[in-house]
């Protein structure tokens, strides 16, 4: 899978998209591509696509639940919160697969022949 994440490396037509990548955003994109680039070493005989994206999907629903912990004092007050913490990150993940997958279909024919040029590799 691409890992090609940053938005000056994705292609696109409308000059209004262009945008500045400042040092926190590149560090954002490369942490990123960090955790894409372990997934993708998770895949093999043993594990295919779904099975990696499913494991991943998970590890960022527990490590998400962990920093949303972070500040509260006792359980209940952190349980009186969860539909506010749930709604939160389902917005922003609604968001970013928004963001990818237009960017995925708007580049189609170029993340196919990544993901082909790195199983040929393989």
């Amino acid at each position: 899978m691409s890992t090609d994440n940053a938005p000056e490396n994705q292609a696109n037509d409308n000059a209004e998209a262009a945008v500045e990548i400042t040092p926190e955003m590149q560090a954002f994109y490369q942490r990123a591509d960090a955790i894409i680039e372990l997934a993708n070493s998770q895949l093999g005989p043993d594990a295919h696509s779904g099975q990696v994206g499913a494991s991943l999907l998970y590890a960022a629903a527990r490590y998400s639940a962990s920093v949303a912990s972070i500040g509260f004092v006792k359980g209940d007050d952190f349980a009186k919160e969860k539909d506010d913490i749930i709604e939160f990150y389902v917005k922003q993940y609604r968001q970013m697969l928004n963001d990818n997958l237009t960017d995925y279909a708007q580049n189609f024919d170029k993340y196919v022949q990544i993901n082909k040029d790195d199983q040929a590799t393989e």
